[in-house]
């Protein structure tokens, strides 16, 4: 599995993945989908969500994705160079310098910031609260078999930030339940994504929920999914949310059991496509919301 290249480092011969640039595009429509969904969940029974909000969440989710990706190559680019679905990346191909990178990373979080200061105050403190999770993420596969957890309160920070947009501050008994079933979404869908590179983690050393937990990897996504469905009805009830939202919630239950229960772990196509379709899960969700609403 691993060829030993004269004078270079050794390069696993994973074939190349066929959907990486739409990957990073899902990446980002899983960043934005919390924010919708606590931006409906704010808006006044009776009311469509804020347009404006939801486009400068829009932008703000691609540049912190973007910013992310960037980050990510930079601490992951000596083990990029090793995996030949990511040696072609550009740090690790060598095709830009590092200060290079930091002059692009700079440009991204400048126009997130720009995006940011678009909001309250509440909301701008509460959006530069995350860059220390956004910096630090990427580390966590050296660290932890549960790097998913930490992508989690990453990913799910605009879960918090919508609502605060709208209200000028969070009402906890609504956020915190709806931020704890965006950490549980990403944990299902992330170890789901980390199937497809766990012969390449073990090789290179890092660490994951799906090496963690192997053969037993539907039983922990079942407990993931139940505490997710569990805490959007929470976050329901807390806010009067109404029948088509539960719906909704219903809806999502039956397509993350779906994905589930037809889940092979041993197929890495298999595992993108169930990755990929967490986009119908969030929309999903989106949806019952608005017309909870009205």
């Amino acid at each position: 599995r691993a060829a030993v290249l004269p004078r270079g480092p050794p390069l696993l011969v994973s074939p190349p993945h066929p959907t990486r640039g739409f990957c990073r595009l899902s990446g980002t429509w899983l960043l934005y989908l919390p924010c919708t969904w606590s931006i409906g969940l704010a808006t006044e029974p009776g009311c469509l969500p804020d347009w404006r909000m939801l486009s400068l969440f829009g932008v703000g989710a691609v540049l912190m994705r973007g910013a992310g990706c960037t980050i990510n190559d930079m601490w992951d680019r000596d083990y990029d160079k090793k995996v030949a679905r990511t040696a072609s990346r550009p740090l690790a191909a060598g095709d830009i310098s590092t200060f290079h990178s930091f002059v692009f990373l700079g440009g991204q979080l400048s126009l997130a910031l720009c995006v940011l200061m678009c909001l309250n105050y509440y909301s701008i403190v509460l959006g530069a609260a995350s860059l220390s999770l956004v910096i630090t993420y990427p580390l966590m596969k050296r660290i932890t078999y549960w790097p998913q957890l930490v992508l989690g309160f990453t990913f799910n920070w605009g879960a918090l930030l919508g609502w605060s947009a709208i209200k000028g501050s969070c009402e906890w008994s609504v956020c915190l339940p709806l931020y704890l079933a965006g950490v549980m979404w990403t944990l299902v869908y992330d170890t789901i994504y980390a199937h497809q590179d766990k012969r390449d983690d073990i090789i290179i050393g890092v660490k994951s929920t799906a090496l963690q937990f192997k053969e037993d990897t539907k039983q922990w996504l079942s407990g993931f999914s139940l505490a997710m469905l569990l805490s959007l009805c929470v976050a329901g009830m807390n806010c009067n949310q109404t029948f088509p939202y539960y719906s909704a919630v219903a809806a999502v239950g039956a397509h993350v059991a779906h994905q589930i229960y037809t889940l092979d772990i041993d197929k890495p196509e298999d595992c993108w496509k169930k990755f990929a379709s967490n986009r119908t899960v969030g929309v999903l969700l989106f949806i019952g919301i608005v017309l909870g609403n009205l």
